[in-house]
């Protein structure tokens, strides 16, 4: 087991979230993002399936089927579309996945800039967390306008850098809900 390097990946993070949710105003869910990844259901698997370069869920996935960690994860956790998915109001019965509130998404944004940061190191670029988001299939289900938002601050994010991209969150995207 690896606990001590999973500890310190997992607090490094949560470190590089929090920082960059005091930068946009976001302090209480700075605070307390990811906090479940301490409890025993996700730490546990943390450290036995700790590689350093890649989230230790993938790795249960692929040995288990599925990843308890990340089943209790993203049931834990608002900044996860996962979290929003429900069965469709349009009377299909189909799981769809539901409008997330905005500081959510930036969270989510926030999110997906830091693991690109623990796992690239200085490798890191601010094209990295829209690569990974293209390489995935999160747009298949999350609601629109939620996907619509993420695009947009990654593409800004990779096209006109941090500074104006959190300058457009804190001025107009957080700011009107208020």
């Amino acid at each position: 087991m690896k606990a001590v390097q999973h500890f310190r990946t997992i607090t490094k993070h949560k470190f590089l979230v929090m920082k960059e949710c005091f930068r946009v105003g976001l302090y209480k869910q700075g605070l307390l993002h990811d906090l479940s990844k301490y409890s025993w259901t996700e730490f546990r698997v943390g450290c036995r399936y700790y590689q350093g370069n890649r989230s230790p869920n993938n790795a249960e996935r692929e040995d288990r089927g599925y990843s308890c960690a990340w089943l209790h994860h993203k049931g834990r956790n608002k900044h996860h579309y996962e979290y929003w998915l429900d069965y469709s109001l349009d009377g299909s019965g189909k799981m769809a996945g539901m409008k997330m509130p905005v500081r959510y998404v930036v969270e989510m944004f926030l999110d997906r800039i830091a693991a690109s940061r623990v796992y690239k190191g200085d490798a890191y670029r601010n094209t990295d967390p829209l690569d990974y988001y293209r390489n995935g299939r999160a747009g298949e289900l999350m609601h629109p306008e939620t996907r619509e938002l993420l695009e947009k601050l990654l593409y800004m994010l990779a096209e006109e850098g941090e500074e104006k991209t959190y300058r457009y969150i804190r001025k107009e995207i957080l700011k009107k809900r208020k």
